[in-house]
Parts: C-alpha cells; sequence; structure tokens
C-alpha cells in the first residue's frame, strides 16, 4: 500500500523554466529532443484530451480510464444525447482529474458533412484549476473520424 506523505508539496512551481512537467502527445521532437510540457496548464490540457480521446476499457490494466464517447455516434442527435455526453465527461473528469473545473461543455455535430449522414460529433470542454481560476484553457476533440 502506498504512503501518503501530507506534509509533500502536491502543487508544480511554473516559475522554473528548466523543470518539465509531462510529454506532449504525439511525441514530436523540439529541437531535437521530446517536446514536453512545461506548465501545469499544458499538462493538463494534455491530461484532459487524453482522457477524452481514450476510450473505456481501451487501457489495459486501468479499465475505467476514458470515456466512451463513440456509443453515442449512431444515436439520433438530441438533447439528451447532448446532456448524456456531458454528464459522461463530468463523471470522468471528477473521478480522473478531481483538481479540474470545467465551465462548459460544447457538443454539436460536424459541419463538414450535410444532412443526416453527418456522424461526427465535435466536442469542446473549457477548464480551469480549482486552485487557480485564471488558469483556464479548453480542448476540442473530434470523435468519429
Amino acid at each position: 500500500m502506498a504512503i501518503i506523505d501530507k506534509n509533500a508539496h502536491n502543487w508544480i512551481d511554473d516559475a522554473d523554466e528548466n523543470q518539465f512537467i509531462g510529454l506532449t502527445l504525439p511525441l514530436i521532437l523540439d529541437n531535437g529532443q521530446v517536446a514536453s510540457t512545461k506548465t501545469t496548464l499544458e499538462a493538463i490540457k494534455q491530461n484532459v484530451l487524453n482522457l477524452l480521446n481514450t476510450e473505456l476499457g481501451e487501457r489495459v490494466m486501468q479499465p475505467k480510464l476514458g470515456i466512451m464517447l463513440k456509443r453515442f455516434l449512431f444515436e439520433p442527435f438530441s438533447d439528451e444525447v447532448v446532456n448524456n455526453i456531458g454528464n459522461a465527461i463530468i463523471e470522468a473528469m471528477d473521478y480522473w482529474m478531481p483538481f479540474v473545473q470545467i465551465n462548459d461543455i460544447r457538443v454539436k455535430m460536424s459541419d463538414n458533412e450535410a444532412g443526416d449522414f453527418r456522424s461526427t460529433l465535435e466536442v469542446s470542454v473549457d477548464f480551469s484549476l480549482k486552485k487557480d481560476n485564471n488558469a483556464t484553457d479548453s480542448v476540442q476533440v473530434t470523435v468519429g473520424e
């Protein structure tokens, strides 16, 4: 069992330019080195993108990681579907990233396709950090491409 150190600093100080927090995905080279996230907000943005792009049950050894967004693709687009998608995102974010405050979730069908044959969802999530409401960002995910 893990021992929780209650005296440890649980917040990263973004003032140190030499401190890297995580990796950007997809892995790309930045001046010959693997591109890394340099601020807490950048790292959390990458984590939100990863969570939204991971289907529930896709991760080996962590079957509860992810959101089943693809299951909504072939349902008739309605307010109920939009609410269900929002609830799924809120539930997953509350479980995996309780330090993130969701400010807005927007769901729409893709404008790139016409009529009833649209089969792509566009999901946007605006969020902020609970410790710093001024640190805000947003991510956009396209489901069904």
